[in-house]
């Protein structure tokens, strides 16, 4: 690896982490010495780029640092396109849209010697099963927990019986042939989960009170303590 590549590679992990990460840990994945990492810290620091050290935890990356999008290797590049690809095949309509021009877009952004790596791409998802069709659009689910806006659902069980539901939506998870909507279910008082293809009709009302990550970490804790 080239040190200009290695240098972009250490703001990658120390991006990744939201904790400190020691000289060693980097080292190790660069695949570098200690006093080779130490040389490129101190590099990346008079550039200006804004890392921390903290004497005896590791080194983290300051809040608020911008590094140019575009400069991905093949990997980073083929990982990008592999996930629009598996997005445009499960995705909602609108979501299908937005995965197909992001790699028309990456497509003319990336530098000419990587736009093989996306023309040519020998990546594909893969799927034998059948997606059941969702019989509304799936991007009010995702306006909605974008907007913090509550979603009164027509939803039919296993046996095919209707209930109304009004649900306050943080979270619309996509497995490999369905999509789970994760809410706060006023009738049920708890925590639910939503089969997309079993929404019957959908509509957003009023803003719910409580703030989406919020919800989200209640879920999480829900869920961790049920597991011990």
């Amino acid at each position: 690896m080239r040190r200009t590549e290695r240098l972009f590679q250490i703001i990658q992990v120390l991006r990744r982490h939201r904790a400190p990460v020691t000289g060693q840990v980097l080292a190790e994945e660069l695949e570098v010495s200690l006093r080779t990492l130490y040389r490129d810290m101190a590099e990346l620091i008079a550039q200006r780029v804004p890392i921390r050290g903290e004497a005896g935890t590791g080194y983290v990356l300051e809040d608020g640092y911008d590094m140019p999008p575009l400069m991905l290797t093949a990997d980073e590049l083929e990982a990008a396109v592999l996930g629009a690809q598996w997005v445009a095949a499960r995705g909602d309509a609108a979501l299908a849209r937005g995965a197909r021009d992001l790699i028309a877009k990456l497509t003319v952004a990336v530098p000419r010697e990587l736009q093989p790596v996306i023309v040519d791409s020998g990546l594909t998802p893969v799927s034998f099963k059948e997606r059941p069709k969702d019989s509304f659009d799936v991007a009010l689910v995702r306006q909605s927990i974008r907007g913090q806006t509550k979603l009164a659902l027509d939803y039919a069980d296993e046996t095919g019986n209707v209930t109304r539901r009004v649900v306050w939506p943080f979270l619309l998870a996509y497995w490999d042939d369905i999509r789970l909507i994760g809410a706060w279910c006023e009738l049920r008082q708890d925590f639910r989960h939503f089969r997309t293809d079993r929404v019957r009709k959908a509509e957003t009302l009023g803003r719910f009170p409580e703030r989406v990550t919020t919800l989200r970490r209640k879920w999480e804790a829900q869920r961790r303590s049920a597991k011990s």
